[in-house]
C-alpha cells in the first residue's frame, strides 16, 4: 500500500481542494451536462452560460457507450464511463470506466490521469470509494495526454461503486505529492444497468463542450493581454521607486 489509511482519509476529505479547489464543482456540473444532453437527444439545446448549471447538477455523471460491428466480432462492447474536465485548460482531468464485452464475465476497470502532472509510473495509482480500503492499480500505458492504469474489475470493487458516494483516484508526482482526483458515483448504477446512450449525440455535445472551453481560454487570454497593456499605459507605471531623474 502506497498510502496509509490515515493519509487516505485526509485525501478523501480534501481531494477537491488538493487538486483544483472550488473549480472541481464546475467540472462535475459540466460533465453531467454533457451526459444529460446525450441521454436526451430529442430535447431542445441546453441554455448557454450559467443557466445550464442548475439542471445539469441533478443529472447522473456516468454514461454508457456501446458498439457492435464486424470489428468487434459482432459482440457488443460497452464502456460505462465518467470524465471530468478542467474548465481552465479544457483537458480531461480524470477518466474512469468499466469495459464489458458481450459473453465475457470478466470486466476491465480503467482510470486515466493527465501526463501534465508528471506522475510516477512505478508507484502506480490507488482508488478508494468513500472510506473503504484502497485498491492499488498498476499503470499499463501512457498516451500523449494521459497515463492509464487498469485491472480486472472485482465483484467487491463493483459493489463498492454501486453503493458509494464518491471515488477518489490518486497517484504520486515527481515531487512526491499526492494528486487526488474525485469521481462522483451518483448515477453509476443507473448507467451500468441501463441502456446505452446515443453515441452520436454524446460525441456532438462533448465536442461542443470542448469548444466552449477553447473559447473561454481565448477570452481569458485576451483579457490578460488587455490588462497588461492597460497597466503599461498608466502614468508613471514604468517609473521605479527611487529611480534617478532624467538628465
Amino acid at each position: 500500500m502506497i498510502w496509509s489509511k490515515d493519509r487516505w482519509n485526509s485525501i478523501g476529505r480534501t481531494a477537491a481542494r488538493h487538486v483544483l479547489g472550488a473549480s472541481l464543482l464546475v467540472l462535475g456540473i459540466t460533465s453531467a451536462s454533457v451526459l444529460a444532453t446525450a441521454q436526451q437527444p430529442n430535447s431542445s439545446a441546453a441554455p448557454k452560460g450559467g443557466a445550464a448549471a442548475p439542471a445539469a447538477s441533478a443529472q447522473p455523471s456516468w454514461v454508457k457507450l456501446c458498439v457492435k460491428n464486424e470489428q468487434t466480432g459482432n459482440k457488443q462492447i460497452c464502456l460505462i464511463q465518467h470524465e471530468t474536465f478542467d474548465p481552465n485548460m479544457g483537458i480531461v482531468m480524470v477518466y474512469a470506466a468499466i469495459r464489458t464485452v458481450e459473453g465475457d464475465p470478466q470486466k476491465q476497470f480503467i482510470v486515466r490521469m493527465p501526463t501534465v502532472y508528471s506522475l510516477v509510473m512505478p508507484t502506480g495509482a490507488q482508488v478508494v470509494v468513500d472510506k473503504e480500503q484502497p485498491t492499488p492499480m498498476a499503470f499499463s500505458v501512457c498516451f500523449p495526454a494521459s497515463c492509464q492504469a487498469d485491472m480486472e474489475l472485482t465483484d467487491d470493487l463493483l459493489a463498492k461503486m454501486r453503493s458509494g458516494q464518491q471515488m477518489v483516484v490518486a497517484a504520486m508526482n515527481v515531487q512526491k505529492k499526492t494528486m487526488a482526483f474525485p469521481v462522483p458515483l451518483t448515477g453509476f448504477s443507473a448507467a451500468f444497468d441501463g441502456p446505452p446512450t446515443d453515441t452520436a449525440a454524446y460525441e456532438q455535445q462533448r465536442r461542443q463542450t470542448i469548444e466552449m472551453y477553447r473559447q473561454r481560454q481565448q477570452e481569458l487570454a485576451a483579457k490578460a493581454r488587455q490588462g497588461q497593456a492597460g497597466g503599461a499605459q498608466q502614468p508613471g507605471a514604468a517609473q521605479q521607486p527611487g529611480a534617478a531623474p532624467q538628465q
